[in-house]
């Protein structure tokens, strides 16, 4: 039996996920979550062996909790469900540890296959997704987008400083140095060409990162 554990701030989203799953005698949500500081407090309570990840999560983000499920748990099975297109996260999403990763839009037509071909031991992407990953091991980034060359702590870094977070706060929550948190700050203005953090800012909206 596949009991999952969805992970979405948005009742309707989590319904409806809910409903697509309810002909399946073989799948049972036994939890969920609203933001992703729950989800490890639901996971320890719950009988769930598979999480349905949302990416953008409040409180924690889901690339954050992904991390965390993984060093927790390396066997779990995770499966990312975003709202944003697979150039944003995907690659990462995998690199962490992701076992597949499907758009909200998609869910409807593909989550109860994405579920299971995963919960069988593969890995759920699209045939786009599949291009990206050939050219990242071929050595070919023509088609990555720059934040793609950042270090995952680089690019959590980043999009904290595009939320607003402080310098400051950054180095509590992560548990680094303030002058640690500024060379990574400075590492990404020198990869991304970035003049200010205007610059990082814009970059982030357009690119749907926060």
């Amino acid at each position: 039996m596949i009991n999952l554990l969805i992970a979405d701030d948005y009742v309707l989203i989590r319904e409806g996920l809910k409903k697509v799953l309810r002909n399946e005698p073989d799948i049972t949500v036994v939890a969920e979550a609203t933001n992703g500081a729950e989800v490890l407090k639901k996971l320890k309570k719950s009988e769930a062996n598979f999480v349905v990840l949302d990416i953008n999560m409040p409180v924690k983000s889901g690339l954050d909790v992904l991390f965390d499920l993984k060093r927790m748990f390396p066997q779990l099975p995770v499966l990312i469900l975003s709202m944003y297109p697979e150039k944003t996260y995907a690659l990462r999403s995998l690199k962490a540890g992701a076992s597949g990763y499907l758009c909200k839009e998609s869910a409807a037509e593909e989550l109860v296959m994405a579920i299971k071909k995963v919960w069988n031991g593969g890995k759920y992407i699209t045939a786009s997704l599949a291009e990206l990953l050939a050219d990242t091991l071929v050595g070919d980034n023509k088609l990555l987008v720059s934040h793609e060359t950042l270090s995952d702590r680089e690019f959590q870094i980043m999009c904290k400083i595009a939320e607003g977070e402080s310098l400051k706060s950054i180095s509590e929550n992560l548990s680094l140095t303030l002058s640690t948190v500024n060379t990574y700050r400075n590492r990404i203005n020198e990869k991304m060409k970035f003049s200010s953090n205007t610059d990082l800012i814009r970059y982030c909206i357009q690119n749907k990162l926060i």
